[in-house]
């Protein structure tokens, strides 16, 4: 009966160590994709910015635009 429960308690140990492991690993990918993440933000922040000023340049607002010839 001792011996039973003794393998027991080392099998709960050992899955509880192999939990904590697994818990440990997706702790640090969840950190990672956070950090992946906020990077791929600032990227696409940065591209929309870039977009709006490239935008600015290659179209011209029509509000300056002189009115046309036949005016």
């Amino acid at each position: 009966m001792a011996d039973e429960l003794l393998q027991r308690l080392v099998e709960l140990e050992t899955r509880l160590a192999f939990q904590e492991q697994a818990l440990a690993e997706l702790s640090d990918a969840l950190a990672a994709s956070r950090v992946e993440t906020a990077r791929n933000a600032e990227l696409l922040r940065r591209a929309l910015g870039e977009l709006k000023q490239a935008r600015g340049e290659f179209f011209a607002d029509p509000a300056e635009e002189p009115p046309p010839p036949h005016y």
